[in-house]
């Protein structure tokens, strides 16, 4: 359990977002920079680490970016997106149920910089419907239509793998259900050149061939400055 906040109120956010919030054992997690170990996730490494206080632009408080309900730092910047372009049709195979489906459930971590910006993967994609609710810990994704096998809670960068079989899924799966780009050049609304790394190891294939592999670290760079890495310390996660 978190350290940042009691089980009831865990337990009631969780109730809020209409998930299931952890797998594994644990507290609050820290993403790091490889440069700045220790440091919160989008801090320092980015010239707009500072956000607004509405849903979907971040929130940041007085000691730095605001914690997560998932205990992860809420990502700070502009969104790459609206959650709002996901459907309803089932894409590359994939449904979008009335309920969460557990039977294989993992999670991965996605980073994207632009011209040494980030920006923030939204709350509720893959929740077609859902609206991004403000609360203590940052923008969570309440009510929708059904939930896709693979989903965003809130704003923190963490993609949810919950599917009814274990299967491995790819990045290019999750853009796909969002019905936004995603390539060699192209990352939903940004454009440019793009280097991908997976847990610190550049990847050299298409950005979509990308598997979502159990707490992974994904990040994508575009442009200059290039940021350090950021990594999650999932072995202090709930997920």
């Amino acid at each position: 359990m978190s350290k940042r906040f009691t089980i009831v109120a865990f337990m009631a956010l969780c109730v809020l977002a209409l998930a299931a919030c952890g797998s594994s054992s644990g507290s609050s997690s820290t993403p790091t920079s490889s440069s700045t170990t220790g440091a919160p996730a989008a801090a320092g490494s980015t010239s707009s680490a500072a956000g607004g206080s509405a849903a979907g632009t971040g929130t940041t408080t007085s000691s730095g970016p605001l914690m997560g309900f998932e205990g992860v730092p809420i990502e700070q910047g502009p969104l790459l997106a609206p959650a709002s372009t996901t459907g309803t049709g089932e894409v590359d195979g994939i449904k979008c149920a009335p309920i969460e489906q557990l039977v294989y459930h993992i999670h991965a971590h996605l980073a994207v910089f632009d011209n040494g910006r980030l920006y923030a993967l939204p709350t509720g994609v893959g929740i077609p419907g859902s609206k991004p609710v403000m609360t203590q810990y940052g923008p969570v994704a309440v009510g929708g239509h059904c939930y896709y096998w693979l989903h965003t809670h809130t704003q923190d960068g963490v993609i949810h793998i919950e599917s009814p079989k274990q299967a491995i899924y790819t990045l290019g799966n999750f853009f796909d259900e969002w019905h936004q780009p995603l390539s060699g050049d192209r990352v939903a609304s940004l454009h440019g050149q793009v280097t991908a790394f997976v847990n610190g190891t550049q990847w050299k294939k298409s950005p979509r061939d990308i598997p979502l592999l159990p707490h992974e670290d994904i990040q994508f760079d575009i442009g200059d400055p290039i940021p350090p890495l950021l990594t999650v310390n999932w072995s202090n996660t709930q997920l």
